[in-house]
């Protein structure tokens, strides 16, 4: 219950935020500056800019690798929560966070979008773009001018923030992930846990994929 609360203020906090930042930022260039990125056209555009907006396109895809496996015995499912994410990031994902169940079952029942999101393919081509993105905006950005932004434009504002807490946020799955996996979590979460994106990454790409064959909670936990 603790948990779900936190989940809860935490996003109530966010949403909270977002309204305030709109009275001391400015939205005036926002709709330009989304349009020219979405279609490519990044002349101009700082490369932290760009880095964390790519960046955020692909993050919610790592998340779906871990909500839509844990849809067994969930009164609620994750699928509109993964579907909203890719527009609003973790405005979507905390009201999950906050209704879900702790569950470790696991069902074997595996449509194509599972198939792909637990291929070790899509996680090591997903966490090598993002890395390259990262390396590409810390080191050819303009922090100066990326500073700047932060405080005048609400989109660069608020995307940094939500950027931010979808790279913290991925502990709230990660402990459930591996007992439905069959890994020690209590070995190898704080391991995982402690590294920021990075370290969630990792572990999407080398973690053990799951059976088609049905396995109880029991029997993956132990």
């Amino acid at each position: 219950m603790k948990q779900k609360l936190s989940f809860g203020l935490i996003w109530l906090a966010l949403v909270i935020y977002a309204v305030a930042a709109s009275f001391f930022t400015t939205q005036q260039g926002d709709l330009d500056l989304i349009v020219n990125l979405s279609l490519g056209k990044l002349s101009g555009i700082n490369p932290i800019v760009t880095a964390i907006f790519y960046i955020m396109g692909i993050i919610p895809w790592v998340y779906a690798a871990f909500i839509l496996f844990d849809r067994t015995e969930q009164k609620i499912s994750p699928y509109p929560f993964f579907i909203a994410s890719i527009g609003v990031g973790a405005f979507a994902l905390l009201p999950y966070f906050a209704l879900r169940q702790p569950n470790t079952a696991w069902n074997g029942d595996k449509n194509w979008l599972l198939k792909l999101l637990d291929s070790r393919l899509m996680a090591i081509i997903s966490s090598v773009t993002i890395v390259v993105l990262l390396v590409w905006g810390l080191t050819q950005g303009n922090w100066t001018d990326f500073m700047n932004q932060w405080q005048t434009s609400q989109f660069i504002h608020v995307m940094s923030i939500d950027f931010c807490l979808l790279c913290l946020l991925f502990p709230a799955m990660l402990g459930d992930d591996m007992k439905r996996r069959g890994i020690n979590a209590d070995k190898w979460f704080w391991l995982v846990a402690l590294v920021p994106l990075l370290g969630s990454l990792t572990y999407w790409c080398v973690r053990p994929q799951l059976s088609e064959v049905a396995v109880t909670s029991q029997s993956t936990a132990s």
